[in-house]
């Protein structure tokens, strides 16, 4: 295997525990309370503290790679994340836990943008770095099945600091492995910083990322929350107008010329605004209505992402065949309906009657990456850090809005419900799986204008056939959307 291939497997690997390290500590939460002592404010603070750190910086991970180059960020990145998770794993108070979860947001937010750009620096034709992002996506999938399996174990029969310590060894490896293969060619195109971009999108991001989380608890209309919307809202024009005067802006207005850029963005964060509200419900589902323990419930979304890392990996050659908006639109009409038959899933149910709406979800899911690597694939050189940026934080956010709109339409229902507490329960969960279903089949129209392949694009696709057709796919011309981009 050449060393390219091994410098996807340390960006796989880092990637890899972000989204582990999601997954795996939700199981354990209640474990955590009882040792630490915590309240359900500071057990929620666990989970928000990562989030809010993750979200607000990302933005500036994705600079940073642009100036500094992605290879030195990553590896930067990869330290400070292992470092926080040796210290979150050896936490005895919930105040340590909750700084040395913030403290991996850090990490988080220089890994995960960076990860993207150095595989599209890594694998500059196309057809490889479609197949590189779908080894990419299916480690991603793989941690959304082990992730709660593993926690599930680790606090049924370990201590609950192994939930962090499992990142010290993977970390360490990884930054082994970083440090010999990750060597892409990169030329500075970005010398400058641009703090005042980077100070006033990360304080949008912070104060959005507050609001959100915090929202339900503290009430929407309260001072405290009104206020956090206030200062997004200042924040985000102040930094519009100040990327409309930098000499070297964090982000070109010119990006969102870009069809597939725009269209990309909102299709991901259409599919992320119906998709991780669920999935967090859909644990407590298994457990409080169906009755599944910590670990069989884990162990339920194991075949689903297994499914999902299997088509990620051939989805390229799937879109290759029908193109991208259709592999695109296709993935979202298979999740968007498994998601609607999940809402017909009664009490007396048992995994049998929920697997095969499971394994549908899995296998429209596994074809979302080429949407990825269209997004990616229609930057110029020196922008892709940011726009992987862009691309994180977009699904963050989404996610974020979710959860929060698609809780509080669950509460909402539950509360208005004369019925038994977990009959109710179960009610506003499969109301709101039907909205979510609508959302997610929202993005189909939204795909299929956005990543439709150009004529020219077909053109060449039918005389060249192989990786072109993947060209094809990123639509719009991505090499007139490179020329508009870079003016």
């Amino acid at each position: 295997m050449s060393v390219r291939w091994w410098a996807l497997v340390a960006v796989t690997l880092g990637t890899f525990m972000t989204y582990l390290d999601n997954n795996v500590g939700n199981v354990a939460l209640p474990t955590i309370q009882r040792e630490l002592g915590l309240t359900i404010s500071g057990l929620e603070w666990i989970v928000s503290s990562y989030i809010l750190v993750f979200a607000g910086l990302m933005l500036v991970g994705g600079r940073l790679a642009d100036v500094f180059g992605a290879r030195r960020v990553f590896l930067g990145g990869l330290a400070v994340f292992t470092l926080a998770s040796l210290a979150a794993g050896l936490a005895t108070s919930g105040a340590a836990l909750i700084a040395a979860r913030a403290v991996q947001g850090v990490g988080a937010a220089l890994l995960t943008p960076t990860a993207l750009t150095l595989i599209s620096q890594i694998f500059p034709d196309p057809g490889e770095r479609g197949r590189a992002v779908g080894i990419w996506s299916a480690a991603g999938a793989l941690s959304m099945a082990l992730g709660p399996i593993t926690g599930g174990f680790i606090s049924q029969n370990l201590h609950w600091g192994w939930i962090y310590l499992i990142n010290v060894p993977i970390g360490v490896v990884t930054f082994g492995l970083g440090m010999w293969a990750v060597r892409p060619a990169f030329t500075r195109v970005r010398h400058r910083i641009d703090l005042p971009g980077l100070a006033t999108s990360a304080l949008a991001l912070f104060a959005l990322t507050y609001a959100l989380i915090e929202g339900e608890s503290a009430g929407w209309t309260s001072p405290e929350i009104l206020a956090a919307f206030g200062v997004f809202a200042a924040a985000a024009v102040a930094f519009v107008l100040v990327e409309a005067r930098a000499a070297e802006p964090m982000i070109a207005i010119s990006l969102f010329r870009s069809r597939v850029f725009s269209g990309g963005l909102l299709t991901s964060g259409i599919w992320s605004f119906g998709v991780f509200g669920i999935y967090f419900f859909s644990a407590l589902w298994l457990q409080n209505v169906l009755g599944f323990s910590p670990t069989q419930a884990g162990a339920s979304f194991v075949p689903m992402a297994l499914v999902m890392a299997v088509i990620a990996i051939l989805s390229q050659r799937i879109s290759a065949r029908i193109g991208i908006g259709r592999t695109v639109a296709l993935g979202m009409a298979l999740m968007g309906t498994a998601i609607y038959l999940l809402s017909g899933v009664g009490a007396d149910a048992d995994y049998a009657d929920v697997a095969p709406w499971f394994l549908l979800y899995g296998l429209g899911g596994g074809m979302l990456v080429p949407l990825t690597a269209a997004i990616l694939g229609g930057m110029p050189r020196g922008r892709s850090g940011v726009a992987s940026g862009v691309l994180n934080v977009s699904r963050e956010v989404f996610g974020l809005l979710g959860i929060t709109v698609l809780g509080a339409i669950l509460s909402a229902r539950q509360s208005g419900s004369d019925r038994a507490p977990l009959l109710a329960f179960l009610d506003a969960y499969q109301f709101t799986l039907v909205i979510a279903a609508v959302v997610v089949l929202a993005a189909i129209p939204v795909a299929l204008y956005s990543l439709r392949a150009s004529r020219r694009g077909s053109a060449v696709a039918w005389r060249s056939g192989g990786s072109e057709a993947t060209r094809a796919g990123e639509g719009d011309g991505i090499e007139g959307d490179r020329a508009s981009l870079t003016k």
